[in-house]
């Protein structure tokens, strides 16, 4: 089984990133907005996934695979209306952790949202994140994608 463990946080000033990897994503959920499992689709530039994320903030079950796109498009028209776009900024903070900041567009525009993943929950806990993030958010279920893909940008 394959747990993910990460924070995420808002972001209070953009980060230089012209070292970062950018990437295209638009997803989609096949599973309704108030059921504890997600069940997403994903596009990732030109990759395709199928993923799985159990119950949980900051410590939560995750299971992926990469699909076709001809499977994806073929599940895609069941995401109307619970879709979410961005710009996926992947870079390495000065302490060697990658970051993840997404950079959301369409209705979720203008919002930034930084994660970090971790190995323990301890590390996790005891993380101190540079100055360029924001609150931390990790537990506040609004921003989740899944969440906001119905909902909107949390008020």
């Amino acid at each position: 089984m394959s747990t993910e463990i990460e924070r995420k946080f808002l972001v209070a000033k953009l980060p230089d990133l012209s070292g970062a990897d950018k990437a295209v994503v638009r997803q989609g959920y096949l599973t309704a907005p108030d059921d504890s499992t997600e069940l997403r689709l994903r596009q990732k530039n030109d990759k395709f996934f199928l993923t799985l994320k159990g119950g949980g903030t900051m410590v939560r079950v995750e299971r992926e695979a990469e699909i076709s796109s001809e499977q994806f498009e073929t599940f895609w028209p069941e995401t109307a209306g619970r879709r979410v776009e961005k710009e996926r900024y992947t870079g390495q903070l000065p302490d060697g952790r990658v970051y993840e900041l997404d950079v959301f567009l369409g209705d979720l525009a203008p919002l930034r949202l930084v994660e970090v993943e971790f190995q323990t929950e301890a590390e996790a806990s005891a993380y101190t994140p540079p100055d360029w993030f924001g609150a931390d958010v990790t537990a506040d279920k609004r921003y989740k994608n899944k969440t906001m893909a119905t909902s909107g940008v949390p008020a």
